[in-house]
């Protein structure tokens, strides 16, 4: 129906989430209704982001500077260490506007099912960034799912020898939920009310 390149261009964009064949292709219709204004510079776009962005070496945000915008960012709280599961968690909450502390972000969640352990999650990471002493709150906020609620415990143990204070994010994230779907004021709310664990 159409060229190899335009098929090859539908079929990548059917891999994003939220767009399957159909939504791609009329994606792939509208850039190239709009060439000149959109297409072109969306290829640069892609191009240079994936030339330039890189995940922050300490913290583990994607920025174009390590360490990132967040890590050097001296009006935040560097006592505060929220833990979340990915990058887009990290962007849910900065979202909202409800925590100024700095971040540490895993990678994952631990599952037995998935084949995910601790040595693929950034765990090292954590602990090696307590040893700056500067740490008092590790504000644990992964997801209110099994893998979730397995991966805050054994973190947990693993701070246990720390002189630190461990938190989780409230109840009020709905189990099964995602910090990335939530609005923000259920995830200022969540942020607010977290207790020690």
């Amino acid at each position: 129906m159409a060229g190899p390149e335009i098929e090859r261009l539908i079929q990548l964009l059917a891999r994003l989430p939220g767009l399957g064949p159909r939504s791609a292709r009329r994606a792939v219709l509208h850039l190239l209704k709009k060439k000149d204004t959109l297409l072109l510079p969306l290829a640069a776009t892609l191009h240079e982001v994936g030339d330039n962005v890189h995940a922050c070496k300490t913290c583990g945000n994607l920025d174009s500077r390590d360490p990132c915008a967040i890590c050097t960012d001296q009006r935040r709280d560097e006592t505060l260490l929220c833990v979340v599961e990915s990058v887009a968690d990290l962007w849910a909450l900065e979202r909202a506007g409800v925590f100024r502390g700095r971040y540490h972000v895993l990678g994952g969640t631990l599952s037995a099912l998935d084949g995910i352990g601790p040595d693929d999650l950034n765990v090292d990471g954590l602990i090696a960034r307590m040893q700056s002493g500067k740490v008092r709150e590790v504000i644990i906020a992964t997801n209110a799912t099994v893998e979730g609620q397995t991966t805050a415990h054994y973190i947990t143990d693993r701070l246990a020898s720390q002189n630190v204070q461990i938190t989780r994010l409230a109840h009020g994230v709905p189990v099964g939920g995602e910090l990335d779907y939530l609005d923000d004021g259920t995830l200022g709310a969540a942020l607010k009310a977290r207790r020690p664990l």
